[in-house]
């Protein structure tokens, strides 16, 4: 079963996220992943904006999602700290259980491992109560850094937790094909899909993740194998921030727009 298509949240760079619902919308896509204020901009100086602080936003988001009928299937920005308690976001919980969000998804850089687990947990427990999932997004040089340690901490929090798997992560991590053909089903909440370059220096690979991605078939990631690996019909993200042909004045709707048709054209899989 093909894998509908969602535009993630920091493909957008900052957009406004009513502008961003509308966009995807108008663009056939019906799904996206959003967060409460931007994680990555177009520029560092570039207004930003928050849904934690301006419920007038949350509002127009509410509208628009549901205007346009576009899912929101994750909000991103949560993160597990040596130096936080998760339990301080249960009221960033609330507000992105108001927007109708399917899931929260979060990294952790907590090298504690007992304490990491629990604090996961911990985020789950307090999601479920708010009708949510809680997701785990594992990636090179944090905590949890290999599939095998997201999946043990997804299984110590119980029912309705699970994994990201994001394709460029995928494979730095040196996940196989294998691994993702063996995995539990239920234990995959999301897939990321990028392109990207082999062997990037660490500090380029991190540069590259959160401002500059490839789209699919510019790079040297086997994505055929990885979507063909995933479980039927499961959305896939496009996670694709193009900040330097955004700053050098490509029309951000046209940019989008081939990141579309660019995974489309490379995969029959993606509707």
């Amino acid at each position: 079963m093909p894998h509908p298509i969602a535009i993630d949240f920091i493909t957008a760079l900052g957009q406004d996220p009513v502008e961003m619902v509308h966009l995807c919308a108008d663009l056939g896509v019906q799904a996206v992943s959003l967060a409460l204020t931007p994680t990555v901009k177009v520029s560092d100086d570039a207004p930003g904006w928050s849904m934690r602080e301006d419920s007038g936003l949350r509002r127009s988001v509410a509208a628009a999602l549901a205007e346009r009928e576009v899912r929101l299937l994750v909000c991103e920005g949560f993160l597990i700290h040596p130096q936080m308690d998760i339990a301080n976001a249960a009221h960033d919980l609330d507000l992105v259980a108001e927007l109708g969000a399917g899931a929260v998804n979060c990294v952790s850089i907590e090298h504690d491992e007992a304490r990491g687990h629990a604090q996961f947990a911990l985020l789950a427990s307090l999601a479920h109560e708010r009708g949510m999932r809680a997701f785990i997004e594992y990636m090179p040089f944090v905590a949890v850094d290999t599939l095998a340690k997201a999946i043990a901490c997804v299984r110590q929090a119980g029912p309705g937790a699970a994994i990201v798997l994001d394709a460029m992560h995928f494979f730095r991590t040196g996940t196989a094909i294998a691994d993702l053909a063996a995995l539990d089903p239920a234990l995959i909440g999301h897939a990321q899909l990028c392109d990207a370059l082999a062997g990037l220096p660490p500090e380029q690979y991190m540069d590259a993740a959160k401002h500059d991605r490839l789209s699919p078939g510019e790079g040297d990631l086997p994505l055929g194998e990885f979507l063909a690996a995933l479980p039927d019909g499961l959305p896939v993200g496009l996670e694709i921030p193009q900040r330097s042909r955004a700053q050098a004045g490509e029309d951000h709707r046209r940019r989008i727009e081939n990141l579309i048709a660019a995974a489309r054209g490379f995969s029959t899989e993606l509707l």
